[in-house]
Formats: C-alpha cells, structure tokens, sequence
C-alpha cells in the first residue's frame, strides 16, 4: 500500500508528500496472546491430533497435556502447572478438539506412562473397552445423558481412567449432577452407595488419641441417627502401640452393641502399620485404609509401591477389605504432577482403587468366599488449600467432578466436602456447596460434632449438616443401621426424633447396660455428664440438642465454633515477632523464596526451598559446624506462629528435648535455625545443605523440624518432623521427602503435652538412626 501511494504521488508531482505519509505509517501492533493454554481457533470436525498436525506437524506431547487439561474448569492448581485455558474461548475450543477427538486414540497416546499407568490398563476389561473405541468423546458424553443405569454400567469397565478423567471435562454441573444421579455402586450387602441413600462415615478424632474423646464422638453421632458407614480415625500418632488402643475403642463401641458385621471400624494410619497391629493382634482391625495418587512418584511420598499394596490387597479376605482417600491436586503439591492435568490425576487414583478392589474380590474367592469386596473411596475435596482451587463453585465443581468419576469406575465414593481456613470458602459457604452437590447422590459425607475437626483442624460435614440433607433430599440412612438408631431410641418408629435425639449421655446409658451395668439410670447419666465435660477439656467439641430445627447446632456451641474459626484465620497471617529469634540462644534465622504471607499461602513451593541469600548463612553454619553434630533442630512458623509463641508451647518442649536427646547420646547443633514463612520441604532442603557434602556417606544425620500447624482448633498446635537418612541420601537434592519422615503433632499445652511430646521425637528418632 505504501509502494502504491508513493507511486501514485511521483505521477501527480506530489513525492514529497508521498513520502510523509510512508513515514507516518507503521505496522500493525501485534497483541501478546494471553497467558495460559492459548486456542484461539478450531476447524469444523477438527479433533485433538488434527489439531497437533496442522500446528506442530504431528504428535506433540506437550501440548497434547495442554489442550486437554485447558478443557478442565479453572483451577489454580491446573493453572501452576501451565495447563489452564487462557480463557474462556480457549477451553471452549479445547473442549470442542477432545469431544471430536476417538476414544481408541486417546487410549493409544497415554498423557503418561509409568507402572501405575499399566496396572490401570490391565484392570480395564478389553472386550468392553473394543466395543466404544470407535466413539468420539462426545458421543460417549450423549450416550452417558441419554441411557439407562444399565446401558451405562455394561460399558463402564471398558473405560480407561484417562478416558473417564476426560470426559468429565466436557460436562456441565447439570450434566455431572444428571449422570451422578443415575449410577450407583452400592457396598454388597448394604444400601450404603444405593440409590436415595446418603451415608456417614463417622470422624471421631481426638488431639491425644485419647479413647474417651473418640467413643464420645460415636456417641454423639448416634445421639442423632448419624453413623452407618465406618467409624474412621485419623490418628494423631502412627505407633503401633497407639494405633492398636484406637482400634480396640472403635470395636468395643460396635461390639458392644452387636452391630460389627454391620458397620466396620478403622484408623487411618499407613496400611503397614494397620497390618502390624493385625498381626499383635488378629481381629483388632476391620477396614484397612491407605491414601493413593495417582503415578508411582506420587504414591512413594505415601511410602505406597504397587507390589506393597497389591500384596495388602491379596490380604483381605474377609468381610471388609480397604478404604481409599483420595483429592484433586495433592499429586502436584507433592511434586509429583508429571505434566498432566489434576482432573486426570484423580481419575488414574480411582483407577488404582478399581484395580485393588478386583484384586480384593479375587483373594476373597481364592479363600472360598463369595466375591463381595467390601471397597470404598472417600474424595476429600478442599483439604490441600487455595494452591488447588480457592472459590465455593470451585469446590462444588470439584465434588461433582469427582462424584461421576468414582461412580463410573464402579466405586462406592463418599466426599469429604471441606475447605481450609485459608480457602475462600467458610462456614455458610460449606452449607451452600453441600446443596449445590447432594443432587448427584454421593455414597456418604463425613459427619463430627461441629464442622471444625478438633485434630486436624478444617472444616468439614457436621452430624446435623447430616439431619438438614435428610431432611431436604429425602435420602435415607442404612435400613440395618436405621433399625438401631430406633432400637437405641433415639429415633421413633415412624422415623421421628425422640426426647433422646441429640443427647449422646443417652446413647452412653445404652453402652452401659449392654456392659452388663445395673446401676441405677442416674448414676450413669451422671458419669456422663463428667466424662463429657473431661472430653470437652481436651478441646473436643461434642453438640448437644439444637436450635430452633433439630438440624440446627445449638446456638452457644455455633458460636464457640465461628469464634475459632476467626481465630483460625488470624492464626493463618500471624507471623513470629522480632524478639523470637533473640530469646533463642545462637539461633541463626533464615528465610523461604516466599515474597511475603500472601505468597506463602498462596504458593506453597515458594515456602519449600530457602532463599538464595539464606543459602550463603546456612553454608557458612554448614562450615563453622565441620560435621561434629548429627541432629539439627530448625523451627518454622508455618501456618500458625501462635503454636510457637503461646506460653508453655515451645519452651517446655524444646527444654525436654535437649535433655533427652542428651541422655540417649545424640550431638545436637547449638545453634537452631529459624525460618521465615516455612514449609516442611524447607527442612529438607536446610538438611540437604548442612549434611549432603559431609564426608562419612554412610552416617544418618537428623532434621527436626518444628512448625506451626492446624490452626483453628483453639490450641495452637504444632508438629515435629523427623527425618534421619544417611548423608548419601542428603547429598542427592530432592529425595528426601515425607515417605521417610515421621511426626509428632497436635502439641499443645492443651492437646499434647509438649514434655511427653519431646519423649515421643526422640523415641521415633532412636528407631530411624540410634545415637
């Protein structure tokens, strides 16, 4: 154009003004495309492969990872990781790309591969798998609205996890609610998972493990006819000796009223140490459980391998087998997302649950028993924190996602509907994602006293939230556990609270007398009422009656529950004073690559690895040391430097600790190390840069770290990480990990005792390396 009117000009004698204008004229600014997984365009009928041909020449993997995760709803964890859709055109086109895309070809171009990957594809059933391999993915999208329960289940064990990972991506909330309601894998012998029934697994733990704070809380739970899945612990410790107590309290409650081969009890430890306390012990356990991801890297931060659980498997043959927990993102946060999206992650988790399941039912026929395997996974969707999603709809997305996931794998999938206190997502707004999901029918929800675990310390299911969903969907408990709750009185033939309903004193004078007690009624009720104000002293929460509906907490205890929850998110942003470091003699302070809070929280790996300028203070310590001492104490304010700064937190612990690391031999460092915004992985990078270059390659050298933990609870609790591998191990950057850790947490003046608590780390420590 330029060349033309200059042209034109030199004719008409006018060049001079020709020339202006060339000068004036520039290109076109091109605008920066925007961040994120950019696809501006599709072609009509254009599939996901079409796509790589005609942008990449052919297969690319990288990409290939990007357009399918960009077709996931946004979450942050996605976006981390480099796989959210630039924006809303960019995942509509993505979504177009995999719904035209065959299912045959994406089975036969894995998002990626490792032995974990090829135990899914054998548990998927080939014949079922050649019969829709000709479908595109939106074909079976129609097909998964369109048909029966039937129709769908003759296809599901054809469907790879990849495959149903996918095609959940495609689907609206409306669609995943219509698909979730119509698909049901209920456990054998029960209506648990069955259609219009919802159940509960009852979490009754404790800050001490303490056996009267977790009968109580089963108590409670039948007080208002909540209870009929599994009565599951999260063990504060994982010892054997304390995991063997927690068991037996959990199968006296159900022997004691006679319905064990109803409902089964667990404790959530590793799986090693449930079979330990089997073998001390047979038949103190019942439901074995174990945490999965979704690759090997990411199941070895469980210290999980595939023969390991494939051989635990083979183990259950009996009535109940495992119980799987599950959550979208934990891969990623664990260092372990492989350049894949968080929604196929989760799906390859369900995938590993359907293989063990089948392998359950085999054992179980290899024993001469029916094939009735007793397998069930609960989704526990928001724990990880706002580095996953922050947002209610987030979470409601999430769930629903993971409902059909389960459901489609043959799974009986209960969720775990909770947030973090540093998720954007608080107590009412738990009650509006709860009716948002319950549409879909999940097997079952969590169910504790309030919404605020006293342990663990986020928000989840209430035994009343329970009362409201029945109330509002019409869903039904277990018809054998539903027989008891009427039987226990607590609830009338008809099905209609009694005066017994919410008082747990009353289920307590039912344990007794199937105890063989004949004491009077009041003398037992007043026990009650003692060992229930004892139990409220170790900071556990137990509701009694209601308010103005029988699903409404009792107005007091609703406020004792959001005043923690204020204090909870205070304790998120609190931050160690100046004068911390100064009252700990030859402390040397560090910092984490975190910017400030707001990136720590946000960003967790940024808490991960100490700052550049911190290496040089560490390497210098490294130096001054010169490999004299084996154990290096390191203190981190992580989610909550209240645990750190309370009066009889860490000084009595810290005060033990020496002397009992003194006694058993050990050379601890003078100088502790205290960080600034840390994570646990910061410890490990601090025990990479003070022991990997030592010379002795053999010898274990320690980490413990101390951290601020759990806020939320009311006792400002922390943890310790213990960590002891030999120098060789030390010396390789990024493999230490929490496989090879063990803990201590919940240490509080008012949880766990901070002097018993030192006992405890050096005792855990004497097992991983002696003095």
């Amino acid at each position: 154009m330029c060349r033309r009117t200059f042209m034109r000009s030199v004719l008409f004698g006018a060049s001079a003004l020709a020339l202006a204008r060339c000068k004036e004229e520039k290109p076109p600014e091109v605008t920066p495309p925007p961040s994120g997984v950019y696809v501006p365009e599709v072609r009509p009928g254009e599939d996901l492969f079409a796509y790589l041909e005609r942008k990449k020449g052919g297969f690319e993997l990288t990409l290939y990872r990007q357009l399918i995760g960009a077709s996931n709803a946004y979450k942050e964890g996605d976006e981390a990781a480099g796989l959210a859709a630039a924006d809303d055109t960019s995942r509509a086109n993505a979504r177009t790309l995999l719904a035209n895309t065959r299912l045959g070809d994406l089975r036969a171009h894995p998002l990626f591969e490792d032995g974990l990957f090829t135990l899914i594809e054998q548990g998927v059933d080939s014949a079922a798998a050649n019969s829709v391999k000709g479908w595109t993915l939106g074909e079976l999208k129609r097909f998964l609205l369109d048909q029966g329960e039937a129709d769908i289940k003759a296809i599901m064990p054809g469907l790879s996890s990849d495959l149903i990972g996918c095609i959940v991506k495609l689907m609206t909330n409306e669609e995943l609610i219509a698909v979730g309601a119509k698909v049901f894998n209920p456990l054998p012998g029960s209506h648990i998972g069955a259609k219009g029934y919802l159940g509960a697994r009852i979490q009754p733990n404790s800050p001490t493990d303490h056996p009267d704070d977790i009968r109580w809380q089963v108590f409670n739970g039948w007080a208002f006819a909540v209870g009929d899945v599994v009565l599951g612990t999260n063990p504060v410790s994982s010892e054997v000796a304390s995991v063997h107590q927690v068991e037996n309290a959990l199968r006296d409650t159900l022997e004691t009223f006679g319905i064990a081969e109803v409902m089964p009890h667990c404790v959530l430890s590793h799986i090693d140490i449930q079979a330990q306390v089997e073998e001390l012990e047979p038949g103190s356990t019942a439901l074995w459980f174990q945490s999965l991801g979704g690759t090997e890297g990411a199941n070895q931060t469980f210290d999980v391998t595939l023969p390991k659980m494939l051989g635990h498997a083979a183990r259950r043959t009996g009535k109940y087998g495992l119980y799987f927990e599950t959550g979208q993102g934990a891969d990623g946060t664990n260092g372990h997302g492989e350049g894949f999206d968080m929604v196929v992650h989760e799906s390859r988790k369900y995938g590993f649950a359907r293989v063990l399941k089948q392998r359950v039912a085999q054992a179980q026929l290899g024993a001469g028993r029916a094939a009735a395997p007793w397998v069930h996974l609960n989704d526990v969707a928001g724990f990880i924190g706002p580095e996953v999603f922050r947002t209610r709809e987030q979470l409601v997305r999430c769930c629903l996602e993971d409902i059909v996931m389960g459901k489609l794998h043959g799974l009986t999938l209960g969720l775990d509907v909770c947030s973090t206190l540093h998720m954007e997502v608080n107590l009412d707004d738990l009650d509006w994602c709860l009716e948002q999901i319950m549409p879909a029918n999940p097997a079952y929800l969590m169910a504790l006293p309030t919404k605020n675990d006293p342990m663990l310390s986020y928000l989840t299911t209430a035994f009343q939230d329970h009362v409201r969903i029945r109330e509002r969907f019409g869903y039904k408990v277990d018809d054998r556990m539903w027989a008891f709750f009427q039987e226990l009185g607590v609830i009338d033939a008809q099905g209609q609270p009694t005066e017994h309903f919410g008082d747990p004193s009353w289920v307590y004078l039912q344990y007794r007398r199937r105890k063989g007690d004949t004491r009077p009624d009041a003398d037992i009720l007043a026990e009650a009422r003692t060992q229930m104000e004892q139990v409220r002293e170790h900071g556990v929460w137990l509701a009694e009656g209601h308010g103005v509906n029988t699903w409404d907490l009792n107005p007091e205890l609703d406020q004792e529950i959001r005043h923690l929850y204020e204090d909870g998110r205070k304790s998120i942003w609190a931050e160690l004073p100046a004068t911390f470091t100064s009252a700990l003699p030859g402390a040397v302070t560090v910092v984490t690559a975190s910017k400030d809070r707001s990136d720590y929280i946000l960003h967790p790996p940024s808490g991960e690895q100490v700052s550049e300028p911190a290496l040089d203070s560490l390497r210098a310590l490294r130096d001054a040391q010169a490999g004299q001492y084996n154990v290096q104490i390191v203190i981190s304010d992580g989610l909550n430097a209240f645990a750190l700064t309370d009066e009889g937190h860490l000084a009595p612990y810290l005060e033990r600790l020496h002397s009992e690391l003194k006694a058993a031999g050990y050379k601890v460092a003078p100088q502790p190390i205290v960080v600034t915004s840390g994570r646990v992985r910061a410890g490990y990078h601090i025990g990479e840069v003070l022991y990997g270059s030592l010379p002795d390659k053999g010898s274990r050298r320690a980490i413990l770290h101390i951290i601020g933990e759990r806020p939320g609870s009311g006792h400002h609790a922390f943890s310790v990480y213990i960590t002891a591998p030999t120098v060789d191990t030390w010396a390789q950057a990024g493999t230490v990990d929490h496989d090879i850790t063990r803990v201590v947490s919940g240490i509080a003046d008012t949880a766990l005792v901070p002097s018993t608590a030192a006992v405890d780390t050096v005792r855990i420590l004497e097992r991983l390396t002696p003095p």
